[in-house]
């Protein structure tokens, strides 16, 4: 949960077909999904982040990381403090030790290679909303 009792997502990924699936399994499963195609689109969305705290995003972000313009892990290492402790699931198709390791040090508390199994991302996000620690 979010804080305010809502179950909240915001969805960034390039490929279409991948947030139209997770939109679907998400709001199936009573959550609120935001998606956007590209990290700047999400900024855009929400309006940047020069709130105050207390106005700050709410909920859990899913992240791609391999995006064209502006990657998951440029965005962490860039906005991630600027998230204010929002929970971050990476999702990749495509990952290695030494990306997984800088991820993490961005503030990334799970990542989920694809595919990944529908009881695993809604596994994930429960965990990480609920502020339950993850299996290394």
């Amino acid at each position: 949960m979010d804080g305010t009792g809502e179950k909240r997502v915001y969805l960034i990924d390039d490929d279409e077909p991948v947030r139209d699936s997770v939109r679907t399994l998400l709001e199936t499963c009573d959550y609120r999904v935001e998606d956007y195609p590209s990290c700047r689109d999400f900024i855009d969305g929400i309006g940047g982040f020069d709130r105050p705290a207390e106005e700050g995003v709410r909920g859990c972000l899913l992240l791609d990381l391999h995006m064209p313009v502006m990657s998951g892990l440029e965005f962490m290492e860039r906005h991630g403090a600027d998230l204010r402790g929002m929970p971050v699931i990476l999702i990749t198709g495509r990952a290695d030790t030494a990306t997984a390791t800088r991820v993490r040090e961005a503030g990334v508390v799970a990542v989920l290679e694809k595919p990944f199994e529908d009881d695993d991302l809604l596994d994930t996000i429960e965990r990480v909303m609920a502020g339950r620690e993850l299996a290394a």
